[in-house]
């Protein structure tokens, strides 16, 4: 039972912690500066989590053609460049991760 009253608990907080901000961001001014400096932080949290992935893959620096997820991720950044489609560069990043691994 205590398990679901952690899980209530844990859900609750997250909750109320991301209505705070929803709920505030309308109540206060922000600064034009800090607005667009906000833009940016989805795209460097998404690099933070995935550049390791790409660069790390056994726990130390790797740019050898043997490291097949810096392959994939090169060919879905290309294919994220030139087709700016969210799903297609998805699908062709796992395409060539599994190519890359099977050759």
């Amino acid at each position: 039972m205590n398990i679901w009253w952690i899980m209530l608990l844990g859900g609750a907080i997250t909750f109320g912690m991301r209505f705070s901000f929803i709920y505030l961001f309308g109540k206060f001014h922000i600064p034009e500066t800090l607005r667009r400096a906000l833009r940016y932080v989805p795209p460097a949290v998404l690099s933070a989590i995935i550049a390791p992935e790409l660069l790390y893959p056994a726990g130390q620096l790797d740019f050898s053609l043997g490291n097949t997820r810096l392959l994939a991720g090169l060919v879905a950044t290309a294919v994220a460049w030139f087709s700016k489609n969210t799903l297609l560069t998805i699908l062709a990043g796992m395409v060539a991760l599994f190519l890359f691994q099977v050759l």
